[in-house]
Protein backbone atom coordinates (compact mmCIF):
# COMPACT_ATOMS: atom_id res chain seq x y z
CA UNK A 1 0.00 0.00 0.00
CA UNK A 2 1.05 3.61 -0.63
CA UNK A 3 1.68 5.79 2.42
CA UNK A 4 -1.39 7.86 1.53
CA UNK A 5 -3.78 4.91 1.37
CA UNK A 6 -6.59 4.91 3.93
CA UNK A 7 -6.27 2.26 6.63
CA UNK A 8 -8.88 3.41 9.13
CA UNK A 9 -12.08 5.50 9.17
CA UNK A 10 -13.63 5.98 12.60
CA UNK A 11 -16.66 8.06 13.65
CA UNK A 12 -17.63 9.30 17.09
CA UNK A 13 -20.35 11.45 18.59
CA UNK A 14 -19.26 14.92 19.72
CA UNK A 15 -21.28 18.07 20.53
CA UNK A 16 -21.84 21.35 18.71
CA UNK A 17 -22.23 24.93 19.90
CA UNK A 18 -25.97 24.51 20.53
CA UNK A 19 -25.39 21.45 22.70
CA UNK A 20 -26.62 19.03 20.05
CA UNK A 21 -24.86 15.80 19.02
CA UNK A 22 -22.88 15.81 15.81
CA UNK A 23 -20.47 13.58 13.88
CA UNK A 24 -16.69 13.63 14.08
CA UNK A 25 -14.61 11.40 11.80
CA UNK A 26 -10.94 10.38 12.09
CA UNK A 27 -9.09 9.05 9.03
CA UNK A 28 -5.71 7.31 9.36
CA UNK A 29 -3.38 6.65 6.43
CA UNK A 30 -0.81 3.89 5.88
CA UNK A 31 2.10 6.25 6.50
CA UNK A 32 0.64 7.37 9.83
CA UNK A 33 -0.87 10.67 8.74
CA UNK A 34 -4.20 11.50 10.33
CA UNK A 35 -7.15 13.74 9.53
CA UNK A 36 -10.10 14.83 11.64
CA UNK A 37 -13.23 16.86 10.89
CA UNK A 38 -16.59 17.61 12.48
CA UNK A 39 -19.95 18.16 10.77
CA UNK A 40 -21.65 21.49 11.56
CA UNK A 41 -25.44 21.94 11.54
CA UNK A 42 -27.70 24.73 10.34
CA UNK A 43 -30.91 26.08 11.87
CA UNK A 44 -31.92 28.02 8.76
CA UNK A 45 -31.78 25.36 6.05
CA UNK A 46 -32.59 25.35 2.37
CA UNK A 47 -35.00 22.63 1.27
CA UNK A 48 -32.51 21.45 -1.37
CA UNK A 49 -29.45 21.06 0.84
CA UNK A 50 -27.95 17.81 2.11
CA UNK A 51 -29.99 16.27 4.93
CA UNK A 52 -28.48 15.45 8.30
CA UNK A 53 -29.34 11.97 9.55
CA UNK A 54 -30.76 12.07 13.08
CA UNK A 55 -32.16 9.27 15.22
CA UNK A 56 -35.53 10.83 16.01
CA UNK A 57 -37.54 9.73 19.02
CA UNK A 58 -37.54 11.47 22.38
CA UNK A 59 -33.93 11.00 23.55
CA UNK A 60 -31.80 14.14 23.10
CA UNK A 61 -34.78 15.85 21.46
CA UNK A 62 -34.52 13.41 18.56
CA UNK A 63 -31.16 14.92 17.60
CA UNK A 64 -28.84 11.98 18.33
CA UNK A 65 -26.58 10.77 15.51
CA UNK A 66 -26.26 7.03 16.11
CA UNK A 67 -27.58 6.25 12.64
CA UNK A 68 -25.11 8.65 11.02
CA UNK A 69 -22.24 7.09 12.98
CA UNK A 70 -23.36 3.69 11.72
CA UNK A 71 -23.35 5.04 8.16
CA UNK A 72 -19.67 5.86 8.57
CA UNK A 73 -18.60 2.66 10.32
CA UNK A 74 -20.78 0.16 8.44
CA UNK A 75 -21.05 1.64 4.93
CA UNK A 76 -18.55 4.39 4.20
CA UNK A 77 -15.47 3.04 6.01
CA UNK A 78 -15.37 -0.37 4.27
CA UNK A 79 -15.65 1.34 0.89
CA UNK A 80 -12.78 3.75 1.60
CA UNK A 81 -10.22 1.38 3.12
CA UNK A 82 -7.33 1.05 0.67
CA UNK A 83 -8.26 4.16 -1.31
CA UNK A 84 -5.66 6.90 -1.88
CA UNK A 85 -6.57 9.95 0.21
CA UNK A 86 -4.85 12.23 -2.30
CA UNK A 87 -7.63 11.54 -4.79
CA UNK A 88 -10.33 13.65 -3.14
CA UNK A 89 -12.64 13.62 -6.15
CA UNK A 90 -12.50 9.81 -6.35
CA UNK A 91 -13.10 9.49 -2.60
CA UNK A 92 -16.15 11.74 -2.81
CA UNK A 93 -17.45 9.89 -5.87
CA UNK A 94 -17.29 6.65 -3.87
CA UNK A 95 -19.18 8.27 -0.98
CA UNK A 96 -21.84 9.65 -3.32
CA UNK A 97 -22.23 6.25 -4.96
CA UNK A 98 -23.16 4.74 -1.61
CA UNK A 99 -26.28 6.92 -1.27
CA UNK A 100 -28.87 6.97 -4.04
CA UNK A 101 -31.10 9.54 -2.33
CA UNK A 102 -31.23 13.05 -3.76
CA UNK A 103 -30.15 14.87 -0.59
CA UNK A 104 -27.93 12.26 1.10
CA UNK A 105 -30.80 11.27 3.35
CA UNK A 106 -29.76 7.60 3.50
CA UNK A 107 -26.21 8.04 4.81
CA UNK A 108 -26.75 11.54 6.20
CA UNK A 109 -25.05 14.69 5.04
CA UNK A 110 -23.48 14.93 8.51
CA UNK A 111 -21.79 11.55 7.92
CA UNK A 112 -20.63 12.37 4.38
CA UNK A 113 -19.26 15.86 5.09
CA UNK A 114 -17.32 14.84 8.20
CA UNK A 115 -15.76 11.93 6.28
CA UNK A 116 -14.98 13.96 3.16
CA UNK A 117 -13.32 16.74 5.16
CA UNK A 118 -11.34 14.32 7.33
CA UNK A 119 -9.90 12.66 4.19
CA UNK A 120 -8.87 16.13 2.97
CA UNK A 121 -7.11 16.82 6.29
CA UNK A 122 -5.34 13.46 6.17
CA UNK A 123 -4.08 14.08 2.64
CA UNK A 124 -2.70 17.46 3.69
CA UNK A 125 -0.97 15.88 6.68
CA UNK A 126 0.54 13.19 4.42
CA UNK A 127 1.88 15.91 2.15
CA UNK A 128 3.37 17.71 5.14
CA UNK A 129 1.44 20.90 4.33
CA UNK A 130 -1.07 23.05 6.17
CA UNK A 131 -4.54 22.47 4.78
CA UNK A 132 -4.77 25.86 3.04
CA UNK A 133 -1.51 25.21 1.16
CA UNK A 134 -2.57 21.68 0.21
CA UNK A 135 -5.83 23.06 -1.21
CA UNK A 136 -4.07 25.80 -3.15
CA UNK A 137 -1.61 23.33 -4.65
CA UNK A 138 -4.17 20.60 -5.32
CA UNK A 139 -6.71 22.86 -7.01
CA UNK A 140 -4.28 25.42 -8.47
CA UNK A 141 -5.70 28.47 -6.75
CA UNK A 142 -3.79 31.47 -5.47
CA UNK A 143 -4.31 31.58 -1.71
CA UNK A 144 -5.60 34.79 -0.15
CA UNK A 145 -6.78 35.99 3.25
CA UNK A 146 -10.55 36.55 2.98
CA UNK A 147 -12.59 39.63 3.83
CA UNK A 148 -14.85 38.71 6.78
CA UNK A 149 -18.57 39.27 7.21
CA UNK A 150 -19.10 39.53 10.99
CA UNK A 151 -22.44 39.47 12.75
CA UNK A 152 -23.24 42.26 15.23
CA UNK A 153 -26.95 41.53 15.80
CA UNK A 154 -28.47 38.07 15.44
CA UNK A 155 -32.04 37.46 14.39
CA UNK A 156 -34.36 35.06 12.61
CA UNK A 157 -33.81 31.38 13.40
CA UNK A 158 -30.59 32.28 15.24
CA UNK A 159 -32.30 34.42 17.89
CA UNK A 160 -35.75 33.05 18.61
CA UNK A 161 -37.08 35.06 15.63
CA UNK A 162 -36.97 38.20 17.78
CA UNK A 163 -36.44 40.10 14.53
CA UNK A 164 -37.27 38.75 11.09
CA UNK A 165 -33.93 39.47 9.42
CA UNK A 166 -31.37 36.80 10.34
CA UNK A 167 -28.02 38.62 10.36
CA UNK A 168 -27.03 42.27 10.72
CA UNK A 169 -23.32 42.25 9.90
CA UNK A 170 -20.41 44.52 9.09
CA UNK A 171 -17.57 44.25 6.61
CA UNK A 172 -14.36 46.31 6.71
CA UNK A 173 -13.14 46.36 3.09
CA UNK A 174 -11.15 49.51 3.80
CA UNK A 175 -8.91 47.66 6.28
CA UNK A 176 -5.33 46.89 5.32
CA UNK A 177 -5.03 43.58 7.16
CA UNK A 178 -7.05 40.89 8.89
CA UNK A 179 -5.81 42.25 12.24
CA UNK A 180 -7.28 45.63 11.39
CA UNK A 181 -10.64 44.04 10.61
CA UNK A 182 -10.62 42.37 14.03
CA UNK A 183 -9.74 45.62 15.81
CA UNK A 184 -12.48 47.62 14.05
CA UNK A 185 -15.02 44.86 14.62
CA UNK A 186 -14.22 44.68 18.33
CA UNK A 187 -14.89 48.39 18.73
CA UNK A 188 -18.19 48.22 16.81
CA UNK A 189 -19.38 45.04 18.51
CA UNK A 190 -18.93 46.43 22.01
CA UNK A 191 -20.29 49.83 21.00
CA UNK A 192 -23.46 48.05 19.84
CA UNK A 193 -23.70 46.22 23.15
CA UNK A 194 -23.27 49.45 25.10
CA UNK A 195 -26.01 51.18 23.10
CA UNK A 196 -28.45 48.34 23.68
CA UNK A 197 -27.53 48.07 27.35
CA UNK A 198 -28.12 51.78 27.87
CA UNK A 199 -31.59 51.40 26.31
CA UNK A 200 -32.28 48.34 28.46
CA UNK A 201 -32.90 46.34 25.31
CA UNK A 202 -30.36 43.54 25.31
CA UNK A 203 -31.02 39.87 26.03
CA UNK A 204 -27.64 38.13 25.81
CA UNK A 205 -26.20 36.68 22.62
CA UNK A 206 -27.68 34.74 19.72
CA UNK A 207 -26.62 31.36 18.31
CA UNK A 208 -23.71 32.84 16.36
CA UNK A 209 -22.51 35.22 19.06
CA UNK A 210 -24.15 38.45 17.91
CA UNK A 211 -26.19 40.56 20.33
CA UNK A 212 -29.74 39.26 20.91
CA UNK A 213 -31.51 42.61 21.31
CA UNK A 214 -35.08 43.79 21.62
CA UNK A 215 -36.18 45.91 18.64
CA UNK A 216 -39.57 47.26 17.65
CA UNK A 217 -38.84 46.88 13.93
CA UNK A 218 -36.30 45.33 11.61
CA UNK A 219 -35.17 48.77 10.49
CA UNK A 220 -34.45 49.79 14.08
CA UNK A 221 -31.70 47.17 14.07
CA UNK A 222 -30.19 48.86 11.01
CA UNK A 223 -30.41 52.27 12.65
CA UNK A 224 -28.72 50.94 15.77
CA UNK A 225 -25.98 49.28 13.74
CA UNK A 226 -25.20 52.60 12.06
CA UNK A 227 -25.08 54.23 15.50
CA UNK A 228 -22.66 51.55 16.71
CA UNK A 229 -20.38 52.15 13.73
CA UNK A 230 -20.40 55.87 14.48
CA UNK A 231 -19.84 55.38 18.22
CA UNK A 232 -16.77 53.31 17.35
CA UNK A 233 -15.33 56.35 15.57
CA UNK A 234 -16.06 55.17 12.04
CA UNK A 235 -17.97 56.85 9.22
CA UNK A 236 -20.56 54.38 7.90
CA UNK A 237 -19.92 53.64 4.23
CA UNK A 238 -16.24 54.52 4.29
CA UNK A 239 -13.96 51.93 5.86
CA UNK A 240 -16.95 49.99 7.23
CA UNK A 241 -20.07 48.83 5.36
CA UNK A 242 -23.12 46.77 6.29
CA UNK A 243 -24.01 43.25 5.17
CA UNK A 244 -27.42 41.66 5.69
CA UNK A 245 -28.66 38.08 5.62
CA UNK A 246 -32.40 38.44 5.12
CA UNK A 247 -32.96 34.64 5.03
CA UNK A 248 -36.29 35.38 3.37
CA UNK A 249 -37.19 31.69 3.01
CA UNK A 250 -37.68 31.61 6.78
CA UNK A 251 -40.69 33.94 6.58
CA UNK A 252 -41.68 33.90 2.92
CA UNK A 253 -43.50 31.37 0.75
CA UNK A 254 -45.44 31.54 -2.52
CA UNK A 255 -44.41 35.15 -3.05
CA UNK A 256 -45.84 36.27 0.33
CA UNK A 257 -43.57 37.57 3.12
CA UNK A 258 -44.84 37.74 6.69
CA UNK A 259 -42.86 40.17 8.88
CA UNK A 260 -43.98 38.95 12.29
CA UNK A 261 -42.17 41.66 14.28
CA UNK A 262 -44.03 44.38 12.42
CA UNK A 263 -47.27 42.43 11.94
CA UNK A 264 -47.43 43.08 8.22
CA UNK A 265 -47.39 41.08 5.01
CA UNK A 266 -45.63 41.98 1.75
CA UNK A 267 -45.72 40.49 -1.73
CA UNK A 268 -42.51 40.13 -3.76
CA UNK A 269 -42.75 43.67 -5.14
CA UNK A 270 -43.33 45.04 -1.67
CA UNK A 271 -40.36 43.11 -0.31
CA UNK A 272 -38.14 44.44 -3.10
CA UNK A 273 -39.37 47.99 -2.49
CA UNK A 274 -38.68 47.76 1.26
CA UNK A 275 -35.15 46.43 0.73
CA UNK A 276 -34.58 49.08 -1.93
CA UNK A 277 -35.43 51.78 0.60
CA UNK A 278 -32.92 50.25 3.00
CA UNK A 279 -30.25 50.26 0.29
CA UNK A 280 -30.96 53.96 -0.29
CA UNK A 281 -30.83 54.85 3.39
CA UNK A 282 -27.97 52.73 4.75
CA UNK A 283 -24.44 51.79 3.58
CA UNK A 284 -25.38 48.22 2.69
CA UNK A 285 -22.86 46.51 0.41
CA UNK A 286 -24.05 42.91 0.55
CA UNK A 287 -27.44 41.24 0.97
CA UNK A 288 -28.08 37.51 1.25
CA UNK A 289 -31.29 35.71 0.25
CA UNK A 290 -33.35 38.90 -0.15
CA UNK A 291 -36.19 36.80 -1.60
CA UNK A 292 -37.21 33.25 -0.76
CA UNK A 293 -35.78 30.15 -2.46
CA UNK A 294 -39.19 29.50 -3.99
CA UNK A 295 -39.45 32.99 -5.49
CA UNK A 296 -37.17 32.96 -8.56
CA UNK A 297 -39.17 35.72 -10.24
CA UNK A 298 -38.61 37.98 -7.24
CA UNK A 299 -34.91 37.11 -7.00
CA UNK A 300 -34.37 37.88 -10.68
CA UNK A 301 -36.25 41.17 -10.38
CA UNK A 302 -34.20 42.16 -7.33
CA UNK A 303 -30.96 41.30 -9.14
CA UNK A 304 -31.97 43.29 -12.22
CA UNK A 305 -32.67 46.34 -10.12
CA UNK A 306 -29.77 46.22 -7.66
CA UNK A 307 -27.17 43.77 -9.00
CA UNK A 308 -24.84 46.50 -10.29
CA UNK A 309 -24.90 48.21 -6.94
CA UNK A 310 -24.76 45.52 -4.26
CA UNK A 311 -23.53 41.96 -3.74
CA UNK A 312 -26.55 39.62 -3.84
CA UNK A 313 -25.73 36.25 -2.28
CA UNK A 314 -27.69 33.06 -2.83
CA UNK A 315 -27.70 30.76 0.20
CA UNK A 316 -30.98 28.83 0.51
CA UNK A 317 -31.52 29.87 -3.10
CA UNK A 318 -28.35 28.10 -4.36
CA UNK A 319 -27.51 25.62 -1.54
CA UNK A 320 -23.86 25.20 -2.62
CA UNK A 321 -24.99 23.48 -5.82
CA UNK A 322 -23.05 24.04 -9.05
CA UNK A 323 -26.08 23.30 -11.23
CA UNK A 324 -28.21 25.85 -9.40
CA UNK A 325 -25.44 28.45 -9.74
CA UNK A 326 -25.28 27.89 -13.49
CA UNK A 327 -29.07 28.11 -13.75
CA UNK A 328 -29.17 31.31 -11.68
CA UNK A 329 -26.48 32.88 -13.83
CA UNK A 330 -28.37 31.96 -17.00
CA UNK A 331 -31.53 33.63 -15.66
CA UNK A 332 -29.97 36.68 -14.02
CA UNK A 333 -30.49 35.80 -10.35
CA UNK A 334 -27.87 36.69 -7.69
CA UNK A 335 -24.25 37.65 -8.32
CA UNK A 336 -22.62 35.71 -5.49
CA UNK A 337 -22.94 32.33 -3.78
CA UNK A 338 -22.52 31.15 -0.20
CA UNK A 339 -20.31 28.07 0.06
CA UNK A 340 -21.28 25.74 2.92
CA UNK A 341 -19.54 22.37 2.73
CA UNK A 342 -22.21 20.58 4.76
CA UNK A 343 -24.90 22.08 2.54
CA UNK A 344 -23.34 20.23 -0.40
CA UNK A 345 -22.25 17.19 1.61
CA UNK A 346 -18.72 16.70 0.21
CA UNK A 347 -15.59 18.75 -0.42
CA UNK A 348 -15.63 18.07 -4.16
CA UNK A 349 -19.21 19.28 -4.64
CA UNK A 350 -18.36 22.46 -2.74
CA UNK A 351 -15.31 23.15 -4.90
CA UNK A 352 -17.32 22.45 -8.04
CA UNK A 353 -19.81 25.10 -6.89
CA UNK A 354 -17.05 27.61 -6.25
CA UNK A 355 -15.60 26.92 -9.70
CA UNK A 356 -19.04 27.32 -11.29
CA UNK A 357 -19.39 30.66 -9.51
CA UNK A 358 -16.05 31.85 -10.86
CA UNK A 359 -17.01 30.89 -14.40
CA UNK A 360 -20.31 32.73 -14.01
CA UNK A 361 -18.57 35.85 -12.70
CA UNK A 362 -20.11 35.37 -9.24
CA UNK A 363 -18.28 36.14 -6.00
CA UNK A 364 -17.99 33.43 -3.33
CA UNK A 365 -18.39 33.55 0.44
CA UNK A 366 -17.28 30.49 2.43
CA UNK A 367 -19.62 30.15 5.40
CA UNK A 368 -20.01 28.42 8.75
CA UNK A 369 -23.33 27.25 10.20
CA UNK A 370 -25.20 28.34 13.32
CA UNK A 371 -24.44 24.98 14.97
CA UNK A 372 -20.63 25.00 14.93
CA UNK A 373 -17.62 23.43 16.63
CA UNK A 374 -13.90 24.02 17.11
CA UNK A 375 -13.27 22.68 13.59
CA UNK A 376 -11.45 25.34 11.52
CA UNK A 377 -11.66 23.66 8.10
CA UNK A 378 -13.56 26.54 6.52
CA UNK A 379 -10.84 29.05 7.38
CA UNK A 380 -8.42 26.94 5.35
CA UNK A 381 -10.94 26.42 2.56
CA UNK A 382 -11.53 30.14 2.19
CA UNK A 383 -7.79 30.86 2.08
CA UNK A 384 -6.60 27.91 -0.01
CA UNK A 385 -9.32 28.26 -2.62
CA UNK A 386 -8.95 32.05 -2.79
CA UNK A 387 -12.69 32.47 -2.15
CA UNK A 388 -12.29 36.11 -1.14
CA UNK A 389 -14.84 36.26 1.69
CA UNK A 390 -15.58 34.37 4.91
CA UNK A 391 -18.66 34.38 7.14
CA UNK A 392 -18.49 32.52 10.46
CA UNK A 393 -20.80 34.48 12.76
CA UNK A 394 -19.94 37.08 15.34
CA UNK A 395 -17.03 38.30 17.43
CA UNK A 396 -17.75 36.15 20.48
CA UNK A 397 -18.08 32.43 21.26
CA UNK A 398 -15.02 30.27 20.84
CA UNK A 399 -16.40 28.20 17.96
CA UNK A 400 -16.47 31.49 15.99
CA UNK A 401 -13.22 33.00 17.25
CA UNK A 402 -11.35 29.77 16.53
CA UNK A 403 -11.96 30.38 12.82
CA UNK A 404 -11.09 34.08 12.88
CA UNK A 405 -7.93 33.33 14.90
CA UNK A 406 -6.92 30.63 12.42
CA UNK A 407 -7.03 33.25 9.65
CA UNK A 408 -4.69 35.44 11.72
CA UNK A 409 -2.24 32.55 12.00
CA UNK A 410 -2.41 31.83 8.28
CA UNK A 411 -1.86 35.52 7.52
CA UNK A 412 1.36 35.30 9.54
CA UNK A 413 2.53 32.72 6.99
CA UNK A 414 1.19 34.39 3.86
CA UNK A 415 1.79 38.00 4.85
CA UNK A 416 -0.61 40.95 5.06
CA UNK A 417 -0.30 41.53 1.30
CA UNK A 418 -2.44 38.39 0.83
CA UNK A 419 -5.44 40.09 2.49
CA UNK A 420 -8.13 40.94 -0.07
CA UNK A 421 -9.15 44.20 1.64
CA UNK A 422 -7.18 47.41 1.79
CA UNK A 423 -8.31 48.49 -1.65
CA UNK A 424 -9.82 51.87 -2.57
CA UNK A 425 -13.59 51.82 -2.23
CA UNK A 426 -14.23 53.72 -5.45
CA UNK A 427 -15.18 51.45 -8.33
CA UNK A 428 -15.70 48.37 -6.15
CA UNK A 429 -19.00 46.71 -5.29
CA UNK A 430 -18.83 48.06 -1.73
CA UNK A 431 -17.98 51.49 -3.12
CA UNK A 432 -20.98 51.29 -5.42
CA UNK A 433 -23.16 50.49 -2.42
CA UNK A 434 -21.98 53.71 -0.82
CA UNK A 435 -22.15 55.98 -3.86
CA UNK A 436 -25.50 54.50 -4.87
CA UNK A 437 -27.13 55.79 -1.71
CA UNK A 438 -29.57 58.65 -2.14
CA UNK A 439 -29.06 61.78 -0.10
Amino acid sequence: MASSDITSVRARRVWDSRGNPTVEVDVVLEGGARGRAIAPAGASRGTREATDLRDGGTALRGMDVGRALASVSDVIAPALIGQDARNQAEIDTIILGLDSSALKATLGGNATVATSLSVLHAAAAAAGKPLWRHLADQYRHTPSIPLPEIQIFGGGAHAGRRVDVQDFMIMVPGAGSFEEVMEVTSEIYFAAGAIMSKKGRISGVADEGGWWPVFDSNEEALETLVQAIEHAGETPGERVVISLDIAASEFGADGVYRLALENRTLDSDGMIAMLGRWLDAYPIASIEDPLAEGDPTGMRAFTREFGERVQIIGDDYLVTNAGLVRDAAAHGACNAVLIKVNQAGTVTESIETLDAARKAGYRSVVSARSGETEDVSISHLSVGLGAGQLKVGSFTRSERMAKWNECLRIQDELGADAFVGGKPLAGTWWGKAQTGMKS
